[in-house]
């Protein structure tokens, strides 16, 4: 059965508010993203800990940690990321989360605009090979955001790193508002595509000026991406992230009332397709 989560920092800072209103919506995950003004990985232990205990006490499990690993230049020192990378897993670990979301790296700091992603692909995966070895071993599994702007933007370069990879600690997460800022076909395109990877799907809508809607009321063909997913016995999560008020670097805001607004967008379609969620 189709699980509903969200970024539910695209709420409020406050977890306390964010909890509420995921169970007003009657939502029971949470990709984990940031606290209180605070990334997730820059919590503390003793933040973490009231984390886990907050969320347990509402009845709300961590379906991902949603961390930027991966959202840095891919000529940016390795070591020092990967510091970063072990702090997600053992984030991960603490909240019980079996996915960590990452990134496959923007372009060298210095590139030219124009720089073939070609010249650093190697490094590209030779990266992402260490972060899914130290995965595999931890029992996480590492899913992959179509992030515009990082290596694997593109259906075809997201084809490259699923197949070069080819670990089932490696998977994919389906963008599809995405994929279309990267002027890139999510349904039946990347859909197709990428289906034998698919472990996540990331729910915003995007109009043809690039304007932020709910879903539904975009570009993205959700009304037919959900039957399809439905038809093609996808149990996995879908996530709000629909950035309706700002869309930053590291992180999205929406606000409680818009929140609720895509929430409540996303659960009428779902009704009207006779979708069931948990």
């Amino acid at each position: 059965m189709i699980r509903l989560s969200a970024f539910a920092d695209e709420i409020s800072p406050d977890l306390d508010e964010q909890i509420a209103v995921l169970k007003s919506e009657n939502i029971h995950y949470i990709d984990f993203r940031a606290a209180w003004n605070t990334n997730v990985l820059d919590l503390t232990d003793q933040q973490i800990a009231q984390v886990k205990k907050t969320l347990a006490a509402n009845g709300i499990g961590v379906a991902a940690i949603g961390s930027p690993i991966g959202k840095v230049p891919v000529d940016s020192p390795f070591d020092e990321h990967l510091e970063r990378f072990e702090r997600a897993l053992t984030v991960a670990k603490t909240l019980e989360a079996p996915y960590i979301r990452i990134f496959s790296f923007y372009p060298p700091a210095q590139a030219a605009a124009a720089t073939d992603p070609a010249t650093y692909r190697d490094e590209v995966l030779r990266r992402l090979r260490e972060m899914t070895l130290r995965a595999s071993q931890a029992d996480v599994i590492l899913i992959h955001e179509n992030e515009k702007g990082i290596y694997g933007d593109t259906i075809a370069r997201c084809i490259d790193l699923l197949q070069s990879i080819n670990d089932p600690h490696f998977l994919s997460v389906l963008d599809p508002a995405n994929y279309l800022q990267c002027d890139q076909v999510p349904y039946p395109d990347a859909y197709d595509t990428t289906l034998p990877w698919l472990e996540y799907v990331h729910v915003k809508d995007v109009q043809a000026d690039g304007g932020m809607v709910v879903a539904g009321e975009g570009e993205a063909h959700w009304p037919e991406l959900l039957e399809q997913l439905f038809e093609d016995g996808y149990d996995g999560f879908l996530s709000l992230e629909p950035h309706l008020f700002h869309a930053g670097q590291y992180q999205g805001f929406s606000g409680a009332d818009r929140f609720r607004e895509a929430s409540q967008a996303l659960q009428r379609l779902l009704r009207s397709l006779e979708v069931p969620t948990a």
